[in-house]
């Protein structure tokens, strides 16, 4: 996590695989070393219509890989065909490897996952540019070290994404309990399936929170 004062920090997201897709999920606050800079900061992004991405560290960094990665994926789609989400990962970890090697790293710590002729896909791509496929979950930010206790207390093979999106409200509820940098005006939750992308409204996540307690 970086933290420098003229940089929007300081996040959660986390994201898991489920037999029926991807979850992806973070939340709001953006902070300026202990100033609230935003209390609703969009960190989960869709880059494709069946990819999102969550970014943590630099916010102003993360939106430029989104706004970046979203083109190049677009332009491939309509001069060859549809990208596998591995092959979307692998783009944005030479993009990051590019950046890294010209001596102006970006300071960005990203997910992405989505869903393809595989199934559901997740990987987790750090700042100079490394790619790690992940079978089960995915973190990033300052309250994961929170998100993930709870994480993995709930996680099981084969969940539904219905089970993934309460699990992860959990966790992101956790993290804003714990992490002073972790808050804001409330959560963003993406589900990526074969049918593509659907977003959890405002309305469903209170509802859902409301029954955590």
């Amino acid at each position: 996590m970086v933290n420098i004062e003229t940089l929007k920090t300081g996040t959660t997201t986390v994201a898991m695989v489920c037999r029926d897709g991807v979850v992806l999920a973070a939340d709001q606050k953006a902070t300026m070393g202990h100033l609230v800079a935003s209390k609703d900061t969009q960190k989960v992004f869709e880059v494709s219509p069946k990819i999102c991405m969550t970014i943590a560290g630099s916010a102003g960094d993360g939106q430029a890989m989104a706004r970046l990665l979203r083109a190049e994926l677009t332009l491939y789609e309509l001069q060859e065909k549809k990208m596998t989400v591995k092959a979307g990962a692998t783009l944005l970890s030479n993009i990051l490897r590019g950046a890294y090697k010209s001596f102006i790293p970006e300071y960005v710590q990203l997910v992405l996952g989505g869903y393809d002729a595989t199934g559901p896909q997740l990987f987790s791509v750090d700042a100079a540019g490394g790619l790690s496929p992940e079978d089960e979950y995915a973190f990033s930010g300052s309250g994961s070290v929170i998100a993930l206790g709870v994480l993995e207390d709930g996680y099981k093979k084969g969940m539904s994404t219905e089970e993934g999106v309460n699990l992860l409200l959990r966790c992101i509820k956790a993290a804003r309990e714990r992490d002073v940098f972790t808050g804001g005006k409330l959560m963003h939750v993406a589900v990526v399936t074969k049918d593509g992308i659907k977003w959890i409204t405002e309305k469903e996540i209170k509802e859902i929170i409301a029954k955590l307690g």
